[in-house]
């Protein structure tokens, strides 16, 4: 029972910090269940983990769209690439098998440092003096780029079980040209669309021993999507009206580099 509210605690905490930067959660929800209730990195936790990280999306998405941060015509083209890069990823976490979580762990340390490096990037060209009044760059999308961008995300997103904010808030920003605030809404709207494709998918390959796993904590599983919903409608208004655009970098930023230090140690432990 204690372990049980722990991890809801987990889940709301991580929901609120996640919502208002863009990204669903997954790379906290992951290690939560993972090293906090010593759940097996496999074909249940990633589908709980993208249960958890859709919910994230919707609460803090919703919230976005009714404040205007999205680019609808920016969504539709990313969602080209993103669809089939999240069914393409479950392919390869099922010929994976037994190998995921050593592969699971060193593709997490390359896609955080690529986008602590690409946030740092960004920040770096931002002012403080006008980030308010900062308006979308002028240019042609390359539509292709955009595309192929988050088609990667949506292959991390079932292979990492995350929303892949961290891959589609930078494509969004370099290669859509969007704001930050519209960039971090329509990462969002996108994660809305592709993470049900992606549990939906790895439900269909799941054995009967991880469904039997999936049944045993069925009470567990539908307690932590509230947490994380009310966790996360609750960060993504507090973000909105509270953040503004350079300190919402820094708290992405700060994650990413959080999340990419546990990993490389647990790494580093297997290796030993």
């Amino acid at each position: 029972m204690f372990e049980s509210i722990l991890l809801i605690v987990g889940v709301f905490a991580i929901a609120f910090v996640f919502a208002p930067v863009g990204m669903g959660g997954g790379m906290l929800f992951v290690p939560l269940l993972h090293y906090g209730a010593d759940w097996p990195i496999d074909g249940t936790l990633l589908a709980v983990s993208l249960g958890l990280t859709a919910v994230v999306s919707y609460g803090s998405g919703l919230a976005h769209r009714r404040e205007g941060h999205h680019d609808d015509a920016s969504i539709r083209s990313a969602l080209k690439g993103a669809v089939p890069g999240a069914v393409f990823g479950v392919g390869i976490v099922v010929m994976l098998g037994d190998n995921l979580d050593p592969v699971f762990k060193s593709v997490s340390v390359i896609m955080l440092a690529w986008a602590a490096v690409k946030t740092q990037r960004k920040m770096a060209t931002l002012t403080v003096e006008k980030e308010d009044q900062a308006e979308e760059v002028d240019g042609i999308v390359n539509q292709l780029a955009l595309r192929a961008g988050t088609g990667i995300g949506g292959l991390l997103s079932s292979v990492l079980a995350i929303g892949a904010g961290v891959i589609y808030v930078p494509v969004l920003q370099q290669i859509g040209l969007l704001q930050t605030r519209k960039a971090i809404g329509s990462s969002l709207h996108i994660m809305m669309v592709v993470v049900p494709v992606a549990i939906l998918t790895h439900l269909l390959f799941l054995s009967e021993s991880e469904w039997q796993a999936l049944g045993d904590l069925m009470a567990l599983v539908l307690l932590l999507p509230l947490a994380a919903y009310v966790g996360s409608t609750m960060g993504a208004r507090f973000g909105l009206k509270y953040m503004s655009q350079s300190n919402i970098m820094r708290v992405f930023l700060a994650l990413v580099v959080i999340t990419f230090l546990r990993y490389v140690l647990d790494l580093i432990q297997t290796l030993s």
